[in-house]
């Protein structure tokens, strides 16, 4: 009895393997291939990637007008995605740099040297300043010439703090690098009365005289041109506002008064 039971099963199984054999074989699914709509599956997928790279080389592009170290941080210090951190500006330069002379002087005096005669006497005088005419991130007006390249230590650390924040300031936002220009630094007493005689907004109690005060044109700029790359141009206005922000910025910080000057086309600073 158990034989035949055996047997009864396997026959019966034998048969079904044989029903889907022959299923398997009418059907022609004997070698599995990929559906139309499987290719077109994996075809899209290089589509994708090459997306992703042209995307990569767009803002390579963007970076390679910012410095040569590290021009990735343009990409990893974003805010949105990868777009360059906004220009804002500051709503108001009158409002917000209104520093008058009255107050900058008192603090000049305050933190700075006793004026100095000529520049015979300022050339021996050099314990009490720094000479700031080489400095990687700012430059000397060429033009300067009623007025000399010294500051208190303290002054000379604001005006880098300035121009090293601008730099990087633009380097975050985008834009192509420009150093800013001091345009006024120390003046001795013969270089106030000679002024004078040319400038009715000059005053014989300028804060220039004590080395803690510098003026930072708004409409010039030095650019910087990598070499063998071409970059493009950034208008006045641009700069303008985003070295309005970082004055702002530093200003808030209680570092220095900062005085909008609409004639002289600079912002007066004077180190706190």
């Amino acid at each position: 009895m158990r034989r035949l039971k055996k047997n009864y099963y396997l026959a019966t199984f034998c048969s079904v393997v044989g029903i889907l054999g022959l299923i398997r074989w009418a059907t022609g699914c004997s070698t599995v291939q990929p559906s139309e709509n499987e290719n077109n599956i994996v075809s899209c997928v290089p589509a994708r990637n090459a997306g992703t790279q042209d995307s990569v080389a767009m803002h390579d592009s963007v970076a390679q007008e910012m410095p040569h170290t590290e021009p990735r941080q343009v990409i990893t210090t974003t805010r949105k995605g990868n777009r360059p951190h906004p220009i804002y500006s500051v709503p108001s330069y009158t409002n917000c740099f209104p520093d008058l002379q009255d107050e900058q002087i008192k603090s000049a005096r305050k933190h700075g040297i006793r004026p100095v005669q000529n520049r015979e006497e300022a050339e021996n005088r050099k314990k009490e300043l720094v000479y700031i005419g080489s400095n990687p991130y700012y430059r000397i007006d060429p033009d300067m010439n009623r007025s000399i390249p010294y500051l208190v230590p303290h002054a000379a650390m604001i005006l880098e703090t300035i121009a090293r924040n601008y730099l990087d300031s633009l380097h975050v936002k985008g834009i192509p690098l420009h150093k800013i220009l001091v345009s006024s630094v120390l003046r001795t007493e013969e270089d106030v009365h000679r002024l004078m005689r040319i400038n009715p907004n000059a005053s014989p109690e300028s804060c220039h005289r004590y080395g803690t005060t510098f003026d930072i044109p708004y409409n010039r700029y030095h650019t910087v041109t990598p070499p063998n790359e071409s970059r493009r141009d950034v208008q006045n206005d641009t700069l303008k506002w985003i070295l309005a922000e970082v004055l702002r910025d530093v200003r808030r910080e209680g570092l220095c008064h900062i005085k909008y000057e609409v004639k002289q086309g600079c912002f007066h600073i004077t180190a706190k």
